[in-house]
């Protein structure tokens, strides 16, 4: 079983979500942890832990041309090709920015010398924790500058799956892009964090198509609820049947997360919320018999 907890937007609480469902469910589950939002990963944290890993590998998900001057004629047909504006003729030759290439080879494809070859670039890294709290969390990070953020989820997900596990819980990146589809093509079930804003029902709105587009069962949690009481019921009301709860705002929640203390480890009001959202889930036999 896989559960994806999504968001249309950053910052709505999502990770604090995913973090706390994991100590739910490694009570009676063989869990594994995944930290889906390669651009900006930030589990760990809410589970705790700091920036030491039990285990690190580079990986290539993604490939950009190497010029051969030698070779090069100066026919400027890459340039002319390019669809990004990434190739720019400079004296006669190939100049390329490598920050807006997307890697898609048009340029070796029209290069009539052979001087353009697509070779790998190391974009991202995978990290592993063995036993955080007695489930294994495996995280990507997308390098500074680098593209591909879909594909690097692609591989944090199959090495999560070498693991043993009953159920996979995926804190999975905002938005509707890549990222989220790549996720999303590999979960069972979507839970669907969003706040009682504007611009947070209408992200909801949005990432709730692409859920839609596969076919998944989902639910609906609103965070801070009681920021805006009268905003949140709407959002209750359009969840309908698929509402699993709310949770409270609380400035304690983030003091908890500055020293890497779990919310489910805390007396906050914030953790019996989270149990009740969770046995709403339990209920609905989400988590299987």
């Amino acid at each position: 079983m896989k559960i994806a907890v999504v968001s249309g937007k950053g910052g709505v609480g999502k990770s604090m979500l995913a973090s706390s469902l994991c100590f739910y469910l490694v009570k009676n589950k063989r869990i594994v942890a995944v930290d889906g939002d390669v651009d900006a990963p930030n589990l760990h944290l809410w589970l705790g832990q700091d920036e030491r890993w039990d285990k690190k590998r580079k990986i290539s998900v993604f490939e950009k041309p190497v010029f051969d001057l030698g070779k090069c004629t100066g026919c400027g047909k890459c340039a002319q090709i390019c669809a990004f504006g990434a190739i720019i003729m400079e004296n006669g030759r190939p100049n390329l920015n490598k920050f807006i290439c997307e890697g898609c080879g048009a340029c070796e494809e029209v290069c009539p010398v052979g001087a353009i070859k697509m070779r790998p670039v190391v974009g991202a890294e995978v990290r592993i924790k063995n036993d955080v709290f007695g489930f294994p969390l495996v995280s990507a990070q997308l390098l500074p500058g680098q593209t591909g953020s879909g594909k690097v989820v692609d591989e944090a997900l199959i090495v999560a799956d070498q693991f043993s596990y009953q159920t996979m819980v995926i804190d999975a990146p905002a938005g509707t892009g890549c990222p989220i589809i790549a996720v999303l093509k590999e979960t069972d079930f979507a839970i669907l964090v969003t706040e009682p804003t504007p611009s947070g029902f209408a992200d909801l709105k949005r990432v709730l198509g692409v859920v839609d587009h596969f076919g998944l069962s989902f639910g609906v949690v609103v965070n801070k609820w009681d920021l805006n009481p009268t905003y949140a019921d709407k959002v209750i009301d359009f969840a309908g049947k698929n509402f699993l709860g709310k949770i409270t705002y609380d400035q304690k929640i983030f003091s908890a997360l500055s020293a890497l203390k779990p919310i489910m480890t805390t007396d906050l009001p914030a953790k019996k919320e989270m149990e009740e959202i969770f046995n709403s889930l339990s209920q609905r036999k989400v988590f299987g018999p």
